[in-house]
Parts: C-alpha cells; structure tokens; sequence
C-alpha cells in the first residue's frame, strides 16, 4: 500500500471542489503502480470536473486523464520503466493522474520512447495520436509518396508532417498563409506554399498523392485540384471554413477519395501510443507548453482556458 499527496474532486458545482489530501493506493492483479512526474491539463479534465459526462465516476475521486512517470511495480514493465500513460477509463471511469502516484490498467501504461522527453510526450500526445490517425490510419501514407499538409504553422499540422515522414514520405508540402512565419519549419518540410487571404492556393503547389487537409474551407477545393488520380483528401479539421466546394468531376474523373477523421469514433490500439511517440521523437515538434507546480490545478485550468488553441498546460507533480 502506498499513501501519497493527490487531488481529490471532492463535489460539482460551485466551492472549493479540489482538495489535496493524502490517498492510499494499491494496485491489483492487472494494474500498474507509477510515480508521477507530469499530468495534462486539457479539455477532457474540465469536461470531468463539471460532471458532464455520464461514464464518469462520482465524487470523491482523483481525475487526470493523461500523464507521465516511471514504473514502481508493473506486470508489464520493469521498475524504473519511463512510461505514459492514456486510456482505459484512466480519470474518467476510474482514479487519474492528478497525484504523485496513479494505479491504472496495464492496458493504460504505454512506454516512453528514447530521444523524447517526457513533458513533450505528454503535452503532445492527443494531437499526435490525431496526426498518427489522419496520416497512418485513414491517408494511408507510403513510402515514396508526396503529402500535401494545410494548415502546417499549426501543432497538428507540423505532427502530421512529422508522422508522414516517418511513414517514408518523399516528399512533405507545407501550406501557410501569407502573413504566417516559417522559419521554426525548416527540415520539417521540403517547400512551403503560401494561401493568401482568401484561402487560394499558390500555383506553385505541386501534384500529390495525398492531402492532409487541417483547415477545410477554400483551401479544401484548391489543394483537391492538385491531387494525382487515384489520390486521397483527409479531413482533419475546419479552422478556415466549415464548408468547402468539391468539383465533382475532378473528384469522379480523377478517382479522388475524401476521407474525414472522426476521433470520437476511433479506437486507439494497442502499442499505437507508443508508435505515435516513436514517430514524433525525431523531428523536434514543440508546443507552446506551460508548466504549473503540482499544487496550483486551479491556475492551470485558468491557463487551459483562456490561453490559444495550441497550448498545452502541464502540472509538474514532483513540485506538490
């Protein structure tokens, strides 16, 4: 048995709802027991903490759906093991990750690859496994093949770079908009096309076989308009637009597939976590990252809050 600080969601609605308290905790047959070293802050963790989802356990319980740490004792990894862990219920159904220990499913502990550190893993992981899901899973990227990403300044538009090159593309195209900065790209993408501020597509852009599409609207029709028979456009997402114009008979002549991405009907399987890291490691993707000491969960959800889209908030558990 081992006893340790945690956050303990003591109610919903309005007061003080998280209190730090000690919690015992013992892992079972099937479960493995971590210490903690960093917990994600994200949207999930609010949903949780409003009481809005109808699978959740009721108070008074731990939440924290994603984190980071190394193996006390495990079936499946050695003590020591760096590992992250995601999944199976993990602060949602059962106890998370909000504390300087976490008991969770074998099935929820994935390991941390080499060459990436851990505040990194876990600050990027959903929007890698999104990337890893759009590249790998539904675009179907080869070896040898030219991929197309909209949207590429983004953090999932520089994962999904990141992703088609280790799936052996040949060649990665960034798309950026005019007035947007490309230089934190360089080695992550081969050339950089520009849409202007109507969302038309340079004429410089090259054929493709594949498009990963982050931003829909009017860049949608232009980049279909450079896929090679045969091809695929993966939507991913509508930043510039929820409706876009498809010509039909480019789609129907050239036998072009538009596939969407659908995260919610998705199942993450086994060893992909760990996949999706491996494939992310090398290429130096950053985001824009805050780190909160383990005792202030109510400044880091105010950070989630009003910060943009692309930050991602962390709370350092060896500080509680």
């Amino acid at each position: 048995m081992s006893a340790r600080k945690a956050y303990v969601l003591r109610c919903y609605g309005p007061g003080q709802q998280l209190k730090v308290e000690e919690v015992e905790l013992i892992a079972g047959e099937g479960e493995t027991l971590v210490e903690m070293q960093y917990a994600s802050v994200t949207q999930l963790d609010r949903t949780v903490l409003a009481g809005k989802l109808a699978q959740q356990q009721e108070p008074p319980f731990v939440p924290g759906s994603e984190g980071t740490g190394v193996v006390v004792s495990s079936a499946v990894y050695p003590p020591g093991t760096p590992v992250v862990i995601r999944g199976g219920g993990v602060g949602v159904a059962r106890p998370g990750t909000w504390g300087q220990l976490a008991v969770v499913p074998d099935a929820s502990v994935h390991l941390l690859p080499s060459g990436l550190d851990a505040a990194a893993a876990v600050s990027m992981l959903g929007a890698a496994l999104t990337a890893h899901t759009a590249v790998r899973r539904v675009g179907q990227i080869v070896e040898n093949e030219t991929v197309v990403v909209t949207g590429i300044t983004g953090l999932v538009g520089r994962l999904c770079a990141a992703v088609a090159r280790a799936a052996g593309a040949m060649k990665v195209i960034g798309l950026a908009r005019s007035d947007e900065s490309v230089e934190h790209l360089n080695g992550l993408v081969d050339q950089i096309v520009r849409v202007d501020e109507l969302g038309q597509v340079g004429r410089e852009l090259p054929w493709c076989n594949a498009a990963i599409d982050t931003v829909g609207g009017p860049v949608t029709s232009g980049v279909m308009s450079h896929i090679t028979p045969g091809g695929r456009l993966v939507a991913l997402g509508y930043t510039a637009g929820e409706f876009a114009t498809l010509d039909l008979h480019q789609l129907i002549g050239r036998d072009l597939r538009v596939l969407p991405v659908n995260m919610q009907r998705t199942t993450i399987e086994p060893g992909t976590v760990t996949q999706v890291l491996t494939d992310i490691a090398p290429s130096q993707v950053r985001p824009q990252l805050e780190i909160v000491a383990g005792p202030l969960a109510e400044d880091a959800l105010d950070l989630l809050a009003s910060g943009p889209a692309d930050r991602r908030v962390l709370l350092d558990l060896g500080r509680f």
